[in-house]
């Protein structure tokens, strides 16, 4: 039988690794590549690596959202094509002003968000099934736009949101600032404390007198809005809206968000985690291109890394 002193540091050493379990992982896989790649943290590389996790961050920065509810969205990849197109639709040189562009595919993917939303918590149906329908019309719709092609020839200042300002990266500029405002918002703003109360449990959320449905309506709804700014950034960085982008985006977001934290029952972790997360996964992701490692293992790499969080998710739950 362990004496209480070896409990104690048992119990103390388990708690360690449940809170900062992510960020020591990221260290040691950190230290790793420094030593197996010198080119691992130089400056180029590092900005590199927050280049490549900007779209994945924003994303999942959304979903947490949704997943916090005790929800999922499946369609953010298709979100991602179809905000796209329609913004690079705008942004051919002389005919509108940046914000148009901007603000036509932020609203997009806010529209669409809104449906799974309404559909979700009017009709009764499993955000799977209805984001899974989602991420079908969304991408028909975005092939509909384009016809099938690329939708190229966008303006120079469209173009330039894909690229730097004072050396850093735009994108990751936007992913601090929308991630910033998350975090602010789900631990000091009422509505984000609802968030966490239907997720946690729905039924005592709703004896509360919170309005369940609205909670959940504005979490897809913010999820959509995110996808929308990622598909913009997308097509400024790739400088053409392409109706066959995002396949799979879903999957990495949702990924990180599981990997940071937070639980695939809701109530549990924030937008912090989900930062980390998305992290880990772009400095795997870095150090196996570094180390040569066939894109076909990587893929391997990286559906292990989903089933170990979710494995990992429901031991924490139980």
């Amino acid at each position: 039988m362990p004496c209480p002193s070896e409990t104690t540091k048992t119990a103390f050493l388990a708690r360690i690794l449940k809170q900062y379990g992510i960020v020591i992982a990221l260290v040691l896989i950190c230290i790793a590549l420094s030593f197996f790649s010198p080119h691992f943290m130089t400056f180029g590389n590092l900005i590199t690596v927050a280049r490549q996790i900007s779209l994945n961050g924003i994303l999942a920065v959304g979903v947490t959202f949704v997943l916090l509810t005790g929800g999922v969205d499946l369609s953010l990849g298709s979100l991602v094509a179809l905000t796209g197109v329609v913004a690079a639709g705008f942004a051919h040189p002389g005919d509108y002003p940046l914000f148009v562009p901007v603000i036509a595919g932020i609203l997009a993917g806010l529209a669409c968000g809104m449906v799974n939303g309404v559909v979700i918590t009017q009709g009764k149906i499993a955000p799977f099934i209805v984001t899974l329908g989602m991420m079908t019309v969304a991408r028909g719709l975005a092939l509909v736009i384009s016809g099938g092609k690329p939708v190229s020839n966008m303006s120079p200042a469209m173009t330039r949101l894909g690229g730097d300002l004072l050396g850093l990266p735009i994108p990751v500029l936007v992913l601090c600032g929308t991630a910033a405002v998350s975090w602010l918002f789900l631990k000091n703003v009422r509505l984000g404390r609802y968030i966490y109360a239907v997720g946690g449990n729905e039924n005592a959320a709703r004896a509360a007198g919170i309005n369940v449905n609205a909670v959940k309506l504005f979490a897809y709804t913010i999820c959509g809005a995110m996808a929308g700014l990622a598909g913009v950034i997308l097509a400024a960085r790739i400088t053409t809206g392409q109706p066959n982008a995002g396949i799979a985006y879903e999957l990495d977001a949702i990924a990180a968000v599981v990997i940071g934290g937070t639980s695939l029952s809701g109530g549990v972790g924030g937008v912090g985690g989900t930062l980390l997360g998305a992290l880990l996964m772009g400095v795997i992701n870095n150090g196996l291109d570094l180390l040569n490692v066939s894109s076909y293992y990587q893929q391997i790499v990286k559906g292990a890394i989903i089933v170990g969080a979710v494995l990992l998710d429901r031991k924490n739950a139980k």
